[in-house]
């Protein structure tokens, strides 16, 4: 892994298979003040023994469905979108579940709620298809989930965004984090869940291998046709929409409930905490609903941080067909 000014003081590692089989004797590296490269990602302290508990025991259903993209890249919408089309049948707009609970209530992350409240989830009473979410990389998913006919919808975002919308995410709790220092840390590929070109190649590669089991989905694409992608998302899952419920508006107004001006509007959302064991005692609701634009970064990075990341991901990239535009 390149390493730039931030870093210069680390040395990168990775765990061996033998360490892997072993979590009390992994040897981990440590950027303070709490991640840890592990299996070549950077992960929280805090997240690591969930994730390697995740790592461990889950085993996957042919009907499972999986959210997965790195943070502040348009998840808790796409949590919104994929619950609403795979519980269209049971739910109106006037009684979804969403007028009562958060995405990230109804769609839960593996290693951040799930095996942070229990090292082994029961899952019994869960309905199909289970819904669950998480950030970590391909790689470093369950053998159970690789091996299985469960689908994975991916969501990626231009860097620069995501890098603004974490700011703005962090600047909630550390007031005095700078964007140009987080910015920096994104270039050195130390940002959560990354390297971020690993994290996004590691899928967009299992997505040309694979497109019946992976799902690679801009949210630029998103937020430029919701009805087509939602179209082929539904199918992708195997709730595909019939021609009657296009002709009655069924996809138009999924995207109308889930948009992030009605979400961020919306009383359960403007109020309350989201439990996260072993992070913190609750993040606001309402912390998980900014702005949501498309090219918000040109208000808030400068010349030389753009040209930086812009340089890098353009390296990082080359020859895999996977660009974005900047």
């Amino acid at each position: 892994m390149e390493q730039h000014s931030l870093s210069s003081s680390f040395s990168s590692s990775s765990l061996t298979a033998d360490e892997e089989k072993k979590p009390e004797s992994k040897q981990v590296q440590l950027i303070p003040p709490t991640k840890i490269l592990y299996q070549d990602f950077w992960c929280s302290g805090r997240l690591l023994p969930n994730v390697i508990s995740f790592q461990k025991h889950f085993q996957a259903l042919d009907q499972d469905i999986i959210l997965a993209s790195q943070p502040k890249s348009g998840t808790t919408w796409l949590k919104a979108l994929i619950f609403s089309v795979v519980n269209r049948t049971r739910f109106t707009v006037s009684n979804t579940p969403l007028l009562t609970s958060n995405p990230h209530e109804l769609i839960p992350f593996f290693e951040a709620q799930l095996y942070a409240e229990d090292e082994i989830p029961d899952f019994s009473t869960m309905p199909s298809p289970r819904l669950f979410s998480t950030h970590i990389p391909y790689a470093s998913l369950p053998e159970s989930i690789k091996h299985s006919e469960c689908r994975i919808v991916y969501i990626c975002r231009n860097p620069l965004d995501v890098i603004v919308s974490f700011w703005k995410f962090l600047i909630q709790f550390a007031p005095s984090t700078k964007v140009e220092d987080l910015a920096e840390t994104w270039c050195n590929g130390e940002d959560g869940f990354g390297p971020f070109w690993n994290h996004v190649l590691g899928y967009w590669n299992e997505s040309l291998k694979k497109p019946n089991r992976v799902f690679f989905l801009k949210y630029e694409d998103l937020k430029d046709d919701i009805v087509g992608n939602l179209k082929k998302l539904a199918v992708f899952i195997g709730f595909p929409f019939s021609m009657e419920e296009e002709r009655q508006g069924v996809i138009e107004d999924i995207s109308k409930l889930c948009s992030l001006n009605n979400l961020k509007n919306l009383e359960v959302n403007k109020n309350g905490k989201i439990n996260f064991p072993k992070i913190r005692a609750g993040i606001e609701k309402k912390s998980y609903f900014r702005k949501g634009e498309v090219g918000d970064w040109v208000n808030h990075l400068n010349p030389s941080v753009v040209e930086c990341l812009d340089r890098i991901i353009q390296e990082k990239l080359s020859g895999s067909g996977l660009t974005f535009k900047v």
